[in-house]
């Protein structure tokens, strides 16, 4: 600091600098990089304090000079605009807390909150891409759910250990969050859209996918990304015995729940319910549902206005809209032909004759070089003229494409037994929608391992749904199952599982398989009544027969006091041009699972009322539909079904069963040709085998193992396991032997153990008694003393007086050795 700097130009922040050597420059720059790493520490305290450090500036001798910083906020300083504070807002669902979080992490996304309830995280961002992928007719959104197994603890297992594989359960969950909140974003939102949603922390206190929904609809609210409402998800339960639901119960209520209902919606509607009963009644189900919303509504309220003050201003901009007269001009072309083409009942005809119009229509709008509007503009008028014709087709004539009112369910046929191997077989027909199920018993080794963060247990019911392209007439990708094909499965699944009978009753696993052969609407709903057939083919003693049937909605304009329509077995066309598609399992006096999505901005609870009540008359036509089917289902076991039966051993012999090294369990399996003997902690076990198996022989082995001896009882073809000098051990059981004393084993005086029995001998033996430290102590003597009766009593007592006396009787003296041993000659 002490000596001049050099001269300086006319600029003050600008010097004029000597040349140094380049080993005077590497040594002066290695100083200053080690005085500002030293000096480090230092200059975070600072600028966490909010005072700003000062530069330092290497001059021409070598030493350093200070040179004053601008305030803290100026533009020099690019971090000084993050404000990192968290802003917080906690809701009130139910009996749990809900806190979101914003602002402290994730401030590159567009949304990002962190959600907390008790010690579970979820942690939410939402991001758009920069260029338009999509043509205004539909939202590029995906949704990734994804649970960390740090989250409980745990390391995932197998061979990989890093997450990321997509499980079940969070494709069910990441479309629970799509299909509520995706009507909520402008069809013309044309950019790639992504919600990413980790568990960081799990408390296993309650479930994790109604926090999903609200935490995805938080991270949307304060984003950019164009929301008309936020939306909230809420788990709705109902106890046995109990009339009042409850709100985001916990696991633990959960098991005894007969209602596993999650409800997605805005502050005035519902948008989404899915859930599965012990078949509720029609006014349990809308109760739990109006219940179930007025917590949404309270926690949408909340998140709405915590949007407005922490959010982003949404880009209401970048959204696409149709050019201004293209409908009209459309309409004029080609709307007459539309609405001729839109009433043609076969699917197939319809759709090739109304592709020919919509390429008409493109050629004559978007052909030329001076055309007014793009191919894509026409394409998307033409589709809103199509469902303008198919609505009021419905509204003004009463009639669907296919001729049908609006409560007549499609031609329905049916037959069971359809596949001569398979264990049961259906055929399901329901207009242009069929399917073929096959149900499969096994044993318990045929269960559906579950490994998620729950304790969760293995699935001894499991239904797994396919939906080929050749279905709906098409090619495509053919593989893993897709996210339709994994949410369509569980909904069927759920649905057929209330009538599953317990273990106890059926010790089976059943996995059922549904491929879908044709699909013009409802193909999962067709998937249940295949799968009830296909149990009742397979032996299986379902409680109750299931049907599902899925409705639809037709909105009116309320302005002009138009009544909503219900559509009962609604067709493709109809779910994707109307306003709903509410599916609905069960028969005529419950229901056993539901789903609905809202495409519009949510349907009241009068809507909702109508149709369930339509949709029960559509189960009650159904069932006795599937009642005619031709041949009917079996209603037995197959004989190419495999053999289960489960015996209940006490604790103690658990390991006696399974012997040494599972040496016990192996031999049972050779000799009976059982596929498989599994033993619980409990004591209870299942035993599997395929057709041909000895399953009578298996079950008496195990009986055998667990029998306790019982003193004074004979024991028949006993086989001598060990000859030794003072006797022989006798298995009387299996894995139960005793002693048989030298003594015992013949009425007469035995010289030599070997002269009577040797190893491998099978002996009739009686159990004389069990000492003190459980040892068996057996009697062949007893046995033939028995068989001899009173006479061989006499005789032997007579026997001994005469040897004690001298008498030398014929016979009856001290006979030589060998006349002495043996049966014949006692008897003789």
């Amino acid at each position: 600091w002490t000596r001049p700097l050099p001269s300086v130009s006319s600029s003050p922040s600008v010097y004029s600098r000597p040349s140094f050597s380049p080993r005077r420059e590497r040594t002066m720059a290695m100083r200053s990089s080690c005085a500002m790493r030293a000096r480090a520490p230092r200059v975070g305290a600072a600028r966490s304090a909010g005072v700003q450090p000062c530069a330092r500036v290497v001059v021409p001798n070598g030493r350093r000079r200070p040179v004053r910083c601008a305030a803290a906020g100026a533009p020099g300083d690019p971090y000084a605009a993050l404000d990192r504070t968290p802003k917080t807002l906690t809701l009130r669902i139910g009996e749990s807390e809900v806190t979101v979080e914003t602002g402290r992490i994730g401030r590159q996304a567009n949304g990002a909150v962190m959600v907390t309830e008790g010690e579970t995280v979820i942690y939410a961002t939402i991001c758009a891409g920069r260029d338009v992928t999509a043509d205004g007719g539909f939202v590029p959104l995906t949704v990734n759910y994804q649970e960390r197994y740090s989250a409980v603890g745990r390391t995932a297992g197998g061979y990989r250990k890093r997450d990321g594989g997509v499980r079940e359960n969070e494709t069910l969950i990441g479309r629970l969050v799509d299909r509520p909140l995706r009507p909520m974003i402008p069809k013309g939102w044309a950019y790639d859209t992504q919600i990413l949603e980790w568990v960081l922390s799990y408390d296993g206190e309650r479930s994790t996918d109604a926090l999903a929904i609200t935490a995805a609809s938080a991270a949307a609210a304060i984003s950019d990304v164009p929301l008309k409402r936020p939306i909230a998800g809420v788990r709705v339960g109902l106890l046995p015995g109990e009339t009042e639901p409850l709100i985001n119960p916990t696991c633990e209520q959960m098991e005894r729940s007969r209602l596993d209902l999650v409800l997605a919606g805005t502050e005035d509607a519902v948008m989404m319910i899915e859930g599965f009963g012990d078949f509720l009644t029609v006014e349990e189900m809308l109760y739990a549902v109006e219940k179930g919303h007025e917590a949404v509504a309270d926690a949408c309220r909340d998140i709405e206005a915590w949007a407005e003050e922490v959010g982003r201003v949404k880009n209401e901009a970048a959204v696409l809209v149709a050019p201004e007269g293209v409908d009209d001009e459309v309409r004029a072309l080609v709307g007459a032909e539309l609405a001729e083409a839109m009433a043609i009942s076969v699917k197939q005809t319809r759709g090739a004759a109304v592709e020919g119009i919509r390429a008409r229509a493109i050629e004559s709008l978007a052909g030329g070089d001076d055309a007014k509007f793009t191919e894509n503009d026409v394409r998307l008028a033409c589709g809103r003229c199509e469902s303008n014709a198919l609505r009021s087709m419905i509204r003004a004539n009463g009639l669907r494409q296919d001729g049908r009112d609006i409560k007549t369910v499609r031609p329905i046929t049916s037959s069971g037994g359809l596949l001569p191997r398979a264990h049961g077989s259906s055929l399901f027909t329901r207009g242009e929608t069929q399917a073929i199920a096959a149900a499969t018993l096994g044993g318990a080794t045929d269960a559906q391992k579950v490994d998620g963060l729950g304790n969760d247990k293995d699935r001894r019911f499991y239904l797994h749904y396919f939906f080929p392209p050749s279905s709906v007439g098409e090619t495509g990708r053919v593989g893993a199952a897709s996210r339709r094909e994994v949410g369509h499965g569980n909904l069927a699944e759920r649905a057929l599982m209330p009538v599953i009978p317990p273990y106890d009753d059926f010790p089976f696993t059943v996995r059922l398989e549904s491929t879908i052969t044709e699909s013009n609407g409802s193909s999962s709903m067709a998937t249940v009544c295949a799968g009830s057939l296909a149990l009742q083919d397979a032996g299986v003693p379902v409680t109750r027969k299931v049907a599902g049937i899925a409705m639809g909605l037709i909105l009116g304009d309320e302005s002009a006091g138009e009544a909503p329509v219900i559509l009962t077995d609604i067709l493709g066309s109809e779910d994707a041009l109307g306003d709903m598609d509410f599916k609905v399992a069960g028969d005529g006096d419950g229901i056993s699972a539901f789903q609905m999505d809202i495409k519009v901005e949510g349907i009241t609870l009068a809507v909702l009322r109508e149709a369930l009540e339509s949709a029960r008359v559509g189960l009650v036509h159904i069932l006795g539909e599937m009642d005619k089917a031709d041949p009917a289902p079996a209603g037995r076991m197959s004989v190419y079904a495999p053999q289960v039966e489960v015996v209940e051993v006490p604790q103690k012999y658990i390991g006696k069963v399974i012997g040494k090294g599972g040496e016990q369990i192996k031999a049972i399996c050779e000799q009976t040709k059982i596929n498989t003997i599994d033993v619980n902690e409990e004591g209870v076990v299942t035993l599997t085998g395929s057709f041909g198996c000895d399953m009578p022989k298996a079950v008496e082995i195990i009986r055998s193992l667990t029998v306790e001896p019982e003193v004074g009882k004979t024991y028949g073809n006993a086989r001598v396991t060990k000859v030794l000098d003072f006797g022989a051990f006798v298995e009387i059981l299996p894995g139960v032997e005793g002693l048989c004393h030298v003594s015992e084993l013949d009425v007469t005086r035995v010289a030599n153990v070997r002269d009577v029995v040797e190893e491998g001998q099978t002996i009739d033996v009686k159990l004389l008694e069990t000492n003190e430290r459980g040892q068996f102590k057996l009697s062949r003597r007893a046995v033939l003393l028995d068989e001899g009766g009173e006479k061989v009593r006499r005789e032997l007592a007579e026997a001994k007086v005469a040897a004690t006396s001298g008498d030398d009787a014929p016979g009856w003296g001290r006979p030589p050795p060998k006349a002495r041993r043996g049966r014949s000659r006692l008897r003789e």
